[in-house]
């Protein structure tokens, strides 16, 4: 599952960080703190390895 903008990306990319013990769980915030607890690592690195190049900052809500 690609990810759909670039905000999620990085999101998952810290996500992964912290679930592999890389970076202390406290500091994340907002989505990548509900990405960890709720998708497993194979999860998270396909979406943080997807390619940001075409993707915009943030999805549009429509």
């Amino acid at each position: 599952m690609p990810a759909k903008s670039a905000a999620q990306q990085k999101a998952a990319g810290a996500a992964l960080s912290a679930k592999r013990g890389d970076q202390p769980k406290a500091k994340l915030k907002g989505a990548s703190k509900s990405m960890e607890k709720s998708m497993s690592e194979k999860q998270l690195e396909e979406l943080a390895h997807t390619k940001r190049k075409d993707k915009p900052e943030h999805k549009s809500k429509s």
